[in-house]
């Protein structure tokens, strides 16, 4: 089928793109624009830094950097706390990351999934998708136990050391694994699997039954048991997990919870359409 073209004959360019749009040479870019994002991602991942922190840690002037601050101030997407000199992300990053949650049907469909997991099991349930090489928790409904992991929407997590990022881990291609597995993993506790050789051991395991078990690879005391969900291609999109302090989650129950969350994962690949390998 031909391209569709205007009444001159040319070529009929994209609504919203202007012709050119593949170009992503430094052209199309606005660097004052990109800087300002990298100040805001950066930010975004710590609990609050210094402007000389800030400028430091992105080797850029902190005159350049307090431009920016100001800037993203006035749209209240940064924020400053006098009392303790530090700059933290703001409450307007938080209402356009949640009018993005809005726009994708898996984050509204997987609440009563997870409301009725969390019921389930008496343990917080999550969901998170893959980010990079991190684990993003999207959503999640927390136990009513005074002791409760907390995961709240926005939080990265490693995806060698989180129960959802392992459950993503086995079931991705050949070529992405490998770039992922190549790059250096952080060990947080004697527990996680940082080896390389290790890891595809336990990811194996975990295509094999179905689930993953975060056996306080991440946090000493915590437990978490995670299984992948999977869009119509049969792609693992997301990762659906409860997780809790191991004196409720103990590895005695783990075959009771697996199957909790391995139904809870079929539902919401149901919910959204999905379909599930053969093998699962």
């Amino acid at each position: 089928m031909d391209s569709p073209k205007d009444a001159d004959g040319s070529p009929r360019r994209a609504r919203g793109r202007p012709r050119g749009w593949e170009d992503n040479s430094a052209q199309n870019t606005i660097k004052s624009l990109d800087r300002a994002m990298e100040v805001l991602d950066y930010l975004s991942s710590r609990p609050g830094l210094t402007l000389s922190e800030l400028a430091g840690d992105l080797q850029q002037s902190p005159a350049t950097v307090y431009r920016i601050l100001v800037t993203l101030e006035g749209r209240r997407m940064v924020e400053f706390d006098p009392a303790e000199q530090l700059w933290h992300v703001g409450p307007q990053a938080f209402v356009i990351g949640a009018r993005f949650l809005r726009r994708t049907s898996l984050v509204e469909r997987a609440r009563p999934v997870l409301r009725a997991l969390m019921e389930d099991t008496g343990e917080t349930a999550n969901l998170g998708i893959v980010r990079d090489a991190s684990v993003l928790f999207v959503s999640q409904v927390e136990t009513h136990e005074s002791i409760r992991a907390f995961f709240p929407p926005g939080t990265l997590s490693p995806l060698h050391a989180s129960g959802i990022g392992k459950a993503l881990l086995a079931e991705m291609d050949g070529d992405r694994l490998e770039k992922l597995l190549a790059q250096k993993m952080e060990r947080f506790t004697p527990h996680t699997l940082a080896e390389p050789e290790v890891l595809r051991a336990d990811l194996a395991a975990i295509r094999a039954r179905g689930y993953s078990v975060d056996a306080e690879e991440k946090t000493l005391g915590m437990r978490c048991i995670a299984a992948a969900v999977f869009d119509a291609s049969g792609e693992a999109v997301a990762g659906i997990s409860v997780s809790g302090p191991t004196i409720r989650m103990r590895e005695e129950s783990t075959n009771e919870t697996s199957r909790a969350v391995m139904r809870a994962a079929r539902e919401l690949t149901e919910a959204i359409g999905g379909l599930r390998p053969p093998s699962r």
